[in-house]
């Protein structure tokens, strides 16, 4: 018997409630491990006072990195943003190497929860840390004087740059995670990744100085639409490299399309 139009409909409303509602459970099971320890977001929230306080105070006097109209701490405010996004999602894949070794991953295979809504899931429990460090840094600008934009709009464009940026490397880390087999060589691939994305992007520097073969490399790397995007929305006089909406949808662009690889390669995760 065919279906109609309207039970094709209902099934896939029925199916995409059940994705969701399976993907918070994976959320939820993530965030209740972070209430546990909270500590870590207070550690975690060291490296991105230092950069400002000593790094953004420095060459602010120095006048060294040409920034238009911006003040240095202006401009590398957002950037030190994007760098804690980084710096916390590209190491959360050791948590999943832990539960390969717990055998925690072989319990999350055999439930109900697909493997597109796992990955989805991890991912979204990342941004959480995300968030954390965003609040911490637009405090920080305020107190040293960089006046973000408190708009509402502009606040919630960076959230969501936030939670995409944290997707974004929180699967690229699952993804690692997914093909190495210790925790040790899964901190060396890491370590090795985040200094490149780092500095080839425009988090401390504008694109337009660095040397002519790094300039590519910066296009194609996506911390620089973060970078960019957070900038946009968080100091709306500074000039941006791309339309907001081309930043936007790289970062969804390619989280999608690192879900899609991650569901493929999870099952490893119990092996």
């Amino acid at each position: 018997m065919n279906e109609t139009p309207t039970g094709i409909a209902t099934g896939f409303w029925d199916g995409l409630a059940a994705h969701l509602d399976r993907t918070y459970a994976i959320v939820d099971y993530e965030v209740r491990k972070l209430r546990r320890d909270p500590s870590e977001l207070l550690l975690r929230a060291v490296q991105p006072a230092l950069w400002l306080l000593i790094f953004g105070e420095v060459f602010t006097r120095v006048h060294v990195i040409p920034t238009g109209n911006l003040t240095y701490l202006q401009f590398l405010a957002p950037g030190i943003l994007s760098q804690s996004v980084l710096f916390i999602a590209i190491f959360y894949g050791i948590a999943s190497i832990r539960e390969r070794e717990l055998g925690i991953a072989f319990k999350f295979l055999v439930s109900p929860a697909s493997r597109v809504s796992l990955v989805t899931g991890k991912a979204l429990s990342a941004s959480v840390r995300g968030l954390s460090q965003a609040t911490i840094v637009y405090v920080l600008a305020v107190a040293l004087g960089v006046n973000p934009s408190l708009n509402p709009l502009s606040i919630l464009g960076v959230l969501i740059a936030v939670i995409l940026g944290a997707c974004l490397f929180a699967t690229l880390s699952m993804i690692i995670a997914s093909l190495v087999k210790t925790q040790e060589r899964f901190l060396g691939i890491g370590q090795l990744m985040t200094m490149p994305l780092f500095f080839a992007s425009s988090a401390i520097y504008p694109i337009s100085i660095m040397p002519s073969w790094l300039q590519p490399v910066a296009y194609a790397n996506p911390l620089t639409y973060l970078v960019d995007a957070v900038r946009k929305l968080m100091i709306p006089a500074s000039p941006s490299v791309f339309p907001l909406g081309v930043d936007f949808a790289v970062l969804a662009g390619v989280t999608i399309v690192l879900i899609a690889i991650e569901s493929r390669l999870y099952p490893r995760m119990a092996q």
